[in-house]
């Protein structure tokens, strides 16, 4: 058989886009002669992404694609901040300019920041004013207050209004697509893709709107674009699709189509025999992972945090036995931040699921895939090289000063990774030690070297195991290298010292222990965090920044 490659195809997971030039009703803070309208630092550091950066970075992407001569796009859902309609035009108004300029087609799934439920929600948000001082803007009325302006722009809104301003991005047929469905017919009129939703006890019935679709842009090449946001209601009295009508579809993912779009399996099925049939190379793509993206290295969060979003967030055994029944191959996933490949399956059928990491997290990249009708070559692009925006760290620094806060290491980055990365130990400082972690372990640790934490959990003071390193090294440093490797996977490896590495390594074997029986006590803790920390070295380690499905004539995975 000859070798037939087809377009290559960029995917761009997570951007998250928020306009600092946006009107939001309010004059925003004037760095440097220029009207800025940014969001807080503080509500950045308690956030699994930063904000303000998202422009600079989904441009950079975009300058990228460009570059590489790239036609076609998929935006895998929360391309938006939070679907604000401000937010989402001037989102439209990008896209468009650079499908005009470069001839670029992009296609568009919802994620879970990106519309909502049918009727869409409020938002309030803090953005920064004169000298750093915080100011909230809301899209409900009631709120608006002396500290708090209403705009209407930042309300989000529902099916299938909230579609509307992405209409051209795949959503609704064009001319020039040589094939278009729905798993409901060949027709793109919402009132066509309609399903039914109950809540549990059958008290409150639903028509809603299904946005996925298959688009066939080049000759033998299908883009299967499943909508995987899930709005389950509640039971209760409640007006006719408000937002507290229903469960967030953050959490639901997978697991929650399984039974609220049980069609959409059918739907996978019959495209992928069709493809087969047809000889079309079928990829794949919805906001939610169909598998788990941490391939299995997460067991011990639940034993030492409890149920946090990631356990929440995990795909069940029973999506990956759907997939794997309807013969589904390759699927690409956003919504986790994460770098990750997973496979599963036997030799006669699996499937492979591709995590794309955000532009505005550790570590910021998106993916190219490279398809031919043996094999879909998968290559990172990493954007952490990019520069600071100087002006917005120069926010930051006025909102801290005001606050009486010392500078954040963030603020004076070499580069956005390690910005990136900067905004991870903000994170686990004012997030994940205030909300997952137990009080009384954090108080112990986060302030101690790491040899001392191993003295006091051991109970063997001494030579420090580890060495100098271990003497000198601050356990919070450990700790927000041990959330780089579980989100970066490979990606990380380069942003964290060689020795540092060779410490970890050496911590896992000598005190990791499996995440069961935990008692409470620190070191049960440690022991379960310490055999977490080598599960993500080995996750790292066998990992690459390029893989290749093998399609033709059976499906296997291949690192490069």
């Amino acid at each position: 058989m000859l070798t037939r490659c087809l377009p290559s195809v960029a995917i761009i997971a997570d951007a998250h886009f928020h306009d600092t030039g946006a009107d939001f009703g309010f004059p925003g803070i004037e760095i440097d002669g220029q009207s800025m309208t940014i969001r807080s630092w503080s509500d950045t550091r308690q956030s699994t992404r930063v904000f303000n950066e998202s422009a600079d970075a989904l441009h950079a992407a975009l300058d990228e694609v460009q570059r590489r001569n790239i036609r076609h796009v998929v935006l895998l859902g929360d391309y938006t901040d939070d679907g604000q309609r401000t937010t989402t035009e001037t989102l439209r108004g990008i896209l468009q300019r650079h499908s005009d300029a470069y001839g670029t087609a992009f296609y568009a799934l919802p994620g879970n920041h990106d519309i909502f439920g049918p009727r869409g929600r409020h938002h309030t948000k803090e953005f920064l004013t004169e000298n750093g001082r915080g100011l909230s803007v809301s899209s409900d009325a009631r709120l608006a207050g002396e500290h708090v302006v209403f705009n209407d722009g930042m309300y989000c809104k529902g099916y299938p209004a909230g579609l509307d301003p992405m209409a051209a991005f795949g959503y609704f047929r064009r001319p020039d697509y040589l094939h278009w469905e729905t798993p409901f017919s060949g027709s793109d009129a919402p009132e066509d893709r309609l399903y039914e939703v109950r809540s549990p006890d059958e008290s409150n019935v639903y028509q809603l709107m299904d946005a996925s679709y298959l688009v066939e842009p080049e000759p033998g090449l299908w883009l299967m674009m499943i909508d995987a946001n899930i709005f389950e209601p509640l039971d209760g009295l409640f007006e006719a699709g408000e937002e507290v009508a229903f469960t967030d579809s953050t959490s639901g993912g997978w697991n929650a189509l399984l039974r609220s779009k049980p069609f959409i399996i059918g739907w996978i099925g019959d495209v992928n025999r069709r493809a087969q049939a047809l000889g079309k190379i079928l990829l794949a793509f919805s906001h939610y992972p169909a598998l788990d993206p941490f391939d299995g290295t997460t067991g011990a969060e639940s034993a030492l945090f409890g149920e946090t979003n990631v356990v929440r967030r995990t795909p069940r055994k029973a999506v990956e036995d759907a997939l794997l029944q309807a013969g589904l191959s390759v699927h690409f996933s956003g919504h986790l931040h994460v770098e990750g490949v997973t496979r599963r399956g036997g030799e006669d059928r699996s499937i492979t699921n591709i995590a794309v990491p955000s532009l505005v997290a550790f570590p910021p990249a998106f993916k190219v895939v490279h398809p031919s009708n043996e094999s879909i070559a998968i290559e990172t692009v990493e954007m952490s090289a990019l520069p600071v925006n100087n002006r917005i760290c120069t926010g930051y620094a006025q909102e801290a000063a005001l606050a009486g806060e010392g500078r954040d290491p963030a603020f004076t980055a070499e580069n956005y990774g390690v910005f990136l990365r900067d905004h991870k130990r903000a994170l686990v400082r004012h997030r994940y030690f205030a909300k997952e972690w137990p009080a009384g372990i954090v108080a112990a640790i986060q302030k101690q070297r790491v040899a001392n934490v191993l003295d006091s959990f051991s109970g063997k003071a001494g030579e420090p195991f580890g060495g100098s390193l271990s003497a000198s090294l601050p356990m919070l440093d450990l700790i927000v290298d041990w959330y780089c490797l579980r989100q970066g996977a490979a990606l990380a490896l380069p942003h964290i010292e060689p020795e540092r590495l060779v410490l970890y390594r050496a911590l896992a074997e000598r005190f990791g222990r499996e995440p069961k029986d935990h008692d409470g006590s620190l070191e049960s803790f440690l022991g379960i965090f310490f055999g977490a920390l080598g599960l993500f070295l080995e996750r790292a380690e066998r990992g690459s920044r390029t893989v290749t499905v093998q399609i033709a004539p059976r499906q296997e995975l291949l690192a490069v």
